[in-house]
């Protein structure tokens, strides 16, 4: 397994690309609280540690998973207070062994990082309650500004990483094809599928827009229905 610690970088607040990840990460974890199962929440990856205040005080217990130290302390370096109320438990996804079932297993922009998919859908399916629900977020390769993107000659494939995905550690994109092909063939039941943030341009040009709040969470809103053009798929799955 590669060394987490090298892309420590990406997750502190002075990452060039930072824009999108303050938009989708405040914002998805609101769309999950409504689907909630009543119960516990174990969360694969702490990344920004944007989703902990979400989910704090609506799960009966709460458990994060990560693999880097170094992203754990850059949480307890920013948020001090949070971190000591926060169950981190220091594992790889893939390492990470448990008698207990969940009744909510959140892998947010995980799929994207690790070396073996297949591998982490079949082990957390295993300790998922019978009426439990996996939530899932992967950004999608065939968002508007991507393809907008392709189609103006800027980018010469729309599965490419860009300099920011290498720098977050990413090992691949997802369609919404591809992503219900994968989750079905470990057998899960699809109970949603809707899009995260509608993004008709780069950050960098949205950004140089200065648009008010209420465009950006129009964007958000709007992007529910579209996932397939959305910045990134949030899937809610149950098993079948």
């Amino acid at each position: 397994m590669n060394n987490l610690n090298k892309n420590i970088n990406a997750y502190k607040k002075e990452f060039k690309y930072d824009f999108d990840n303050k938009i989708m990460l405040k914002y998805y974890p609101k769309r999950i609280i409504e689907k909630l199962v009543n119960g516990s929440l174990l969360e694969l990856g702490l990344g920004h540690g944007y989703t902990i205040r979400e989910f704090f005080n609506h799960v009966s217990m709460y458990t994060i998973l990560e693999g880097s130290s170094a992203v754990i302390q850059n949480f307890a370096s920013n948020e001090p207070h949070l971190y000591k109320k926060t169950n981190i438990v220091k594992s790889y996804f893939e390492e990470f062994e448990t008698k207990k079932k969940y009744d909510n297993i959140l892998m947010g922009f995980i799929l994207e990082h690790v070396e073996n998919p297949d591998l982490i859908l079949k082990k957390y399916k295993k300790i998922l309650n019978k009426n439990g629900k996996l939530f899932i977020a992967v950004p999608n390769a065939e968002s508007l500004h991507r393809q907008i993107g392709f189609y103006a000659g800027h980018l010469d494939n729309l599965k490419k990483l860009s300099e920011a995905d290498l720098l977050l550690g990413h090992r691949r994109y997802y369609d919404k094809q591809e992503l219900i092909n994968l989750v079905i063939k470990y057998k899960f039941k699809i109970l949603s599928i809707e899009g995260i943030f509608l993004k008709p341009l780069m950050s960098s040009q949205l950004q140089a827009l200065n648009l008010p709040y209420d465009v950006i969470n129009g964007m958000l809103e709007i992007g529910k229905k579209y996932p397939e053009l959305s910045n990134a798929i949030l899937m809610e799955l149950t098993v079948e």
